[in-house]
């Protein structure tokens, strides 16, 4: 028989407290009856009643608040996969999105972008900041690298970059399409405050933008074929792709692949002239 949702959430709490070892959190270690933490301790550390956190863990007391499971999220200092099943054993349902700036990846992901050799690929975060990319990005798309930090975000590039709309083959679409993904992903990205402001700055940059924000179109970002009139390769059709990156809720990746083996040769000898 299946335990209730409170019996599988006090077990769950009660499995967490029991790896986090008392001593290294400052409690004193001394002779205890089961290992980790006592529900005194967590409770101090989660700043909430011990008689609520016993409650919970007995599984009376009626749900939880989103705070009170956040609390005890940090006291038992779980990851955010940990959280987020906290949050479903508790209000049925995972936390709302908590926006975290991104400036880089890890060297794990940026050789998955490395190993796409005639693939330009880049890594974005929330607010379509590339923070990420490999050598065909830089040579096909935009040379990342070359630009301040500020200067290498997807819209302000399209919208405000004179050689990346020269690229586009058919510019309003490709702007159309990008203003109602990236307002589909703002939608969700838990950064309002980070949107708000680039929003702002583009509708005053680009009355194009401003107009294209104003027409509230939303799509899903997920693939598509795109045309790019490169100024040393020609006219290049690329087959795009977005992927999530499991437990980075916060970043995508966007994969263009050449449709033409052709095109994917003439990438290649690009990448190798440009090498080091």
């Amino acid at each position: 028989m299946t335990a209730p949702p409170a019996n599988r959430l006090g077990a769950y709490l009660r499995d967490r407290r029991a790896r986090l070892d008392p001593a290294a959190l400052g409690f004193p270690a001394g002779r205890r009856r089961t290992p980790g933490l006592r529900r005194e301790e967590v409770a101090q550390r989660a700043n909430i009643s011990p008689t609520w956190y016993t409650w919970l863990e007995q599984g009376r007391g009626g749900a939880p608040s989103a705070d009170v499971l956040n609390r005890i999220a940090s006291g038992l200092m779980l990851t955010e996969h940990e959280r987020e099943h906290l949050f479903i054993l508790g209000l049925g349902r995972p936390p709302e999105v908590r926006y975290r700036a991104v400036d880089g990846v890890t060297p794990r992901l940026q050789r998955v972008l490395d190993v796409m050799e005639t693939s330009p690929a880049i890594m974005k975060n929330a607010t379509w900041d590339v923070v990420a990319w490999n050598s065909a990005a830089a040579a096909v798309l935009t040379d990342y690298g070359a630009l301040p930090p500020e200067g290498r975000n997807v819209l302000r590039l399209i919208f405000t970059h004179s050689r990346v709309k020269a690229a586009q083959e058919d510019w309003w679409a490709v702007a159309r399409y990008v203003v109602a993904a990236f307002r589909a992903d703002a939608a969700r990205a838990g950064a309002g405050d980070e949107i708000g402001r680039l929003v702002e700055e583009l509708s005053r940059l680009s009355p194009e933008f401003e107009t294209l924000w104003r027409e509230n179109q939303v799509i899903a970002h997920g693939e598509g074929l795109k045309r790019l009139h490169h100024a040393e390769l020609g006219v290049l059709e690329l087959e795009f792709s977005t992927f999530a990156v499991e437990g980075r809720p916060e970043l995508a990746m966007v994969v263009y692949n050449p449709v033409a083996a052709a095109d994917a040769g003439r990438i290649r000898a690009l990448v190798a002239a440009r090498a080091p």
